[in-house]
């Protein structure tokens, strides 16, 4: 049996000053001031770890949020604003109508305009958009046990058979990875499952073990394809 997603983890300098925004924008229970429960059917939970070490990169990957209409648009914007965001500039092009904004730490994330047929019915998070190759999108699709949606041009994304967001990944080129990444899963076999043998398959699949100095702990570091670390957790 697969593991499931159980979170999204951000790297964060105050976690919960990060928590606290992003409870804000998504409207999602804050508890234990660094965890969000999601409050529709994403599916993951959002968890804010804390680290040392500033923002020096574009992230590999970011929340596409969704609108029902322009006005809708702006009132998200205008929140994400009103709660520490900020406007930036990645190299969008003036006649792309999706907003692009950072939060408090930096970490990118887009609001979507209305009409966009690729995000109909994914839910007010509509994707997590991630740079990466078709390779990894096979593999996630395998590790998760999400069928791929989308399989064009080496464009690649899965969605979980219960609904919520779609991760996508947008193929090349791809932006060379320097250091550990900013996000990463936490994955979880269920309850009685093992967490070896999950390790082992999803060794099968393509991912392999890495050391990004975690001591002595109860999960185990793994990386896909494409190198991005996540985590295999105890089952739960």
């Amino acid at each position: 049996m697969t593991s499931h997603l159980l979170a999204l983890c951000f790297d964060a300098n105050d976690p919960p000053r990060l928590a606290r925004f992003w409870a804000g924008l998504l409207g999602w229970e804050l508890v234990d001031d660094v965890v969000l429960l999601p409050s529709d059917d994403t599916g993951f939970q959002l968890r804010f770890l804390p680290t040392d070490e500033p923002k020096s990169r574009q992230n590999q990957a970011h929340f596409d949020l969704t609108s029902t209409s322009l006005e809708d648009q702006r009132r998200t914007v205008a929140r994400a604003l009103e709660l520490g965001a900020r406007h930036i500039d990645i190299g969008q092009l003036p006649e792309e109508e999706h907003v692009v904004l950072a939060d408090p730490e930096g970490n990118e994330f887009c609001v979507i305009e209305p009409g966009n047929n690729f995000l109909a019915d994914c839910g007010f998070v509509g994707a997590l958009a991630c740079d990466g190759s078709q390779e990894v999108g096979y593999f996630w699709s395998a590790a998760l046990g999400w069928p791929l949606v989308w399989d064009q041009d080496q464009e690649t994304a899965i969605r979980s058979p219960h609904g919520g967001p779609k991760i996508t990944w947008g193929g090349p080129p791809l932006n060379p990875k320097t250091g550990k990444n900013r996000l990463h899963f936490d994955l979880a076999p269920p309850a009685g499952g093992d967490q070896r043998a999950e390790v082992d398959r999803l060794t099968s699949v393509g991912a392999i073990s890495v050391d990004v100095g975690q001591g002595e702990v109860d999960w185990v570091v793994m990386a896909d394809p494409d190198g991005n670390e996540f985590c295999v957790l105890p089952p739960r």
